[in-house]
């Protein structure tokens, strides 16, 4: 067994990589969830089932919130839980593009403690853990020192650039997009873009891993209204999520309505 929870989910998301990519995207079979979730296909559940079986074997007493399982709400009782995304970015695995990810955390009151984000087919492997520091494939990972909003670049669907979410004009953002909201966090994480913006109500399993990633990179994280993230919530959301540095993270969170 797996010395820590971060080697345990290292490990997991590796042999979910294997799992996935014995698929063919487009050739998958796939349906749509009811009341326009989106689509799912043989291959997520395929590494829900896998990630259940070993993450639960290793760690029993830890509760379990995925977006392929039913919601057992016995996971509030548990003191730590799992949250996982087994495909996260599933319309981009069936259009055979290589941005989707593995998105796996652990959580403790609250709190995520541990957290991967791994996409396979750009071997690409994203961890941190509480007070260590983040890391892409082993190095570390530092996000920007860009401090002002004008001119910084924005990971995040249009819909975020709607004047009705800003105080007053909607700032000059140089807006960039990836299908896999995990993607987007480590992309900030990792130094490459300056703010990862999503306004709407989030899955936590989007967000769970990618925002310890952050932290650890340096960032603050937070809802769009600037309150602390917790996980393990009894309907599995946040209110939106702003990352970026510090300072960025004050003068986003300041213009937003």
């Amino acid at each position: 067994m797996p010395a820590t929870d971060l080697e345990l989910l290292i490990s997991a998301a590796r042999d979910a990589g294997r799992i996935a990519t014995g698929f063919t995207g487009g050739e998958a079979e796939r349906w749509d969830k009811p009341d326009g979730a989106g689509p799912v296909t043989e291959a997520d559940l395929a590494v829900n089932e896998m990630l259940g079986n070993q993450l639960r074997d290793a760690r029993p007493d830890y509760g379990w919130l995925s977006e392929e399982s039913e919601d057992d709400q016995n996971r509030l009782q548990s003191d730590r839980v799992f949250i996982v995304d087994p495909i996260d970015g599933t319309r981009a695995f069936i259009e055979g593009s290589s941005a989707w990810a593995h998105s796996l955390a652990i959580a403790e009151a609250g709190v995520v403690t541990a957290a991967v984000v791994y996409l396979p087919m750009k071997d690409k492997l994203y961890a941190a853990s509480v007070g260590q520091g983040a890391t892409l494939n082993g190095a570390p990972i530092r996000v920007t020192g860009q401090s002002r909003m004008d001119g910084a670049s924005v990971l995040g669907a249009k819909p975020n650039y709607d004047p009705k979410h800003w105080r007053g004009p909607v700032p000059a953002f140089q807006r960039k997009y990836r299908p896999s909201l995990a993607y987007r966090l480590s992309l900030v994480a990792e130094g490459r873009y300056d703010v990862m913006l999503t306004l709407r109500a989030t899955w936590e399993w989007d967000v769970a891993a990618g925002d310890l990633i952050l932290r650890e990179a340096g960032a603050r994280t937070s809802d769009r209204r600037g309150q602390t993230m917790r996980f393990n919530n009894a309907v599995p959301q946040v209110d939106g999520m702003v990352a970026a540095n510090p300072a960025l993270h004050s003068e986003i969170t300041g213009a937003l309505i």
